[in-house]
């Protein structure tokens, strides 16, 4: 029997990421709709700066009281220059700042999670002093996270480019480690990057393969947000270039079966694809129609 597809959506919400400048409701919630959106993701400071704006009570009240109406989970999305494990001191410190800043953030507009790049070893250090590090300064903003309606802390890893920490399912666990498996620290599978670090989702059983292992990797229940990129290069590259859902080197018949996973029950999908409002509306509908298209596991 094929679920329905309002249950197929309360399983797994397909949204975007969506601008914001101008304001988080007012430009937001729209884009969202046009493109069809029942997710959505934001930035709520520059992603390739390090400020920290204080946001608009008003907007912020307008955004949250949006999504709630119209039952569509939000996520923010980190700045790009956070990484905790590099061997810059100025870097370390600021991505604290940063990280701590998102999740207020986060909190203030009814956001579900948080996206942070798990980062790298810089400066030709080892590791094992990287996780350290992690440990040292991630963990205690974990700590922090107290409130009832705080976000999740959503740990993304990378294309495998340079000294990653993380990019196959295998580093996530390390990684987890050294946060004590801390049990606000959830995950962000992005298709393109597990697929450019070696994940080959676009071979026989390759999706269900990946799924297994973070499951086994980081333990049911973690895996709280999927970013649906197709990939421009093929499984193994190590490049993170994004393509239309169908149209790279994963195709459309992964994220078919990334839909009948037990490991993506109540994971709601967002895009971050090329092509402007009308691609990001097409990836939207495509994602939705695969979704809709046969028997998905029920949320347990």
């Amino acid at each position: 029997m094929s679920t329905s597809p309002q249950r197929a959506r309360e399983r797994n919400p397909i949204g975007g990421h969506v601008p914001v400048a101008g304001g988080l409701a007012k430009v937001g919630i729209p884009y969202a709709q046009e493109i069809g959106g029942e997710s959505v993701q934001v930035f709520v400071a520059n992603p390739r700066g390090w400020a920290t704006p204080p946001g608009n009570p008003m907007q912020d009240e307008a955004f949250r009281t949006a999504c709630a109406e119209r039952d569509i989970p939000a996520y923010v999305h980190a700045p790009y220059l956070i990484n905790f494990g590099s061997h810059n001191a100025v870097t370390v410190e600021k991505s604290v700042e940063s990280l701590r800043h998102s999740l207020r953030r986060g909190r203030e507009i009814g956001a579900l999670g948080v996206v942070v790049h798990t980062g790298s070893a810089t400066g030709g250090r080892e590791r094992a002093t990287a996780l350290a590090q992690v440990h040292e300064y991630m963990l205690p903003l974990l700590d922090e996270l107290t409130h009832d309606d705080d976000p999740w802390l959503l740990l993304e890893s990378t294309a495998g480019q340079g000294a990653s920490l993380c990019s196959l399912a295998e580093d996530l666990g390390p990684y987890l480690d050294a946060l004590d498996r801390h049990p606000r620290a959830g995950l962000c599978l992005d298709t393109c990057h597990a697929f450019a670090a070696g994940h080959d989702m676009a071979a026989p059983g390759g999706t269900k393969a990946l799924l297994d292992e973070l499951v086994d990797v980081a333990g049911e229940g973690r895996l709280k947000l999927i970013h649906a990129n197709d990939s421009k290069d093929v499984a193994g590259a190590h490049k993170d270039r994004h393509e239309n859902i169908g149209s790279g080197h994963i195709g459309a018949e992964p994220f078919r079966e990334l839909f009948r996973h037990p490991a993506t029950a109540g994971a709601p999908l967002v895009i971050e694809t090329p092509g402007g409002k009308e691609g990001h509306a097409a990836d939207v509908a495509r994602l939705k129609v695969l979704r809709d298209s046969g028997d998905t596991p029920e949320i347990s």
